[in-house]
């Protein structure tokens, strides 16, 4: 088979900080997101979806939060290695989807860094890229503002 799709999802909570990275996109906000890297549940998401399309496992068994060198780590390093992973398994990114599910902070205003941050991390075009956000209307951890949940998808192909 020449052509494979992978899903991926991520949540952290909320902790007491001043900011929230998203997309390698650092965003003011009341708070931050309790994790042992940089939390960005965006990259984390979207590495596993890499990862289960070439079936090469998934981030925990790349960059396990049990062990220090992964403590505080920028999560676009991480994304970049997973990019390298594939290209020595010889697939290649064909497009990427990206969900972001969160009641704040709005997305809009910063989708283009984030657009920006993926296309140089993924070596991709901008135009195979889609970053989204949606609320829950309130209903569930999202919706309480307890938390934020990221859902990404990835095609690959053989190069």
């Amino acid at each position: 088979m020449n052509i494979r799709v992978g899903q991926g999802f991520d949540v952290h909570a909320f902790e007491s900080g001043d900011h929230v990275t998203l997309c390698g996109v650092k965003i003011p906000h009341n708070r931050g997101l309790k994790a042992h890297s940089d939390g960005d549940v965006a990259l984390h998401a979207l590495c596993d979806a890499l990862l289960g399309a070439a079936t090469l496992g998934d981030i925990g068994q790349h960059f396990p939060p049990t062990e220090q060198e992964w403590r505080d780590a920028d999560s676009r390093a991480l994304l970049r290695k997973v990019v390298k992973l594939l290209r020595a398994a010889q697939w290649g990114v064909v497009n990427v989807d990206v969900t972001l599910v969160c009641e704040r902070p709005r997305i809009g205003p910063h989708r283009v860094a984030m657009l920006a941050n993926l296309a140089t991390d993924l070596g991709v075009s901008k135009d195979r890229i889609s970053i989204k956000a949606t609320t829950t209307e309130g209903l569930g951890y999202c919706g309480r503002e307890e938390g934020i949940a990221a859902m990404a998808i990835a095609l690959i192909e053989r190069q």
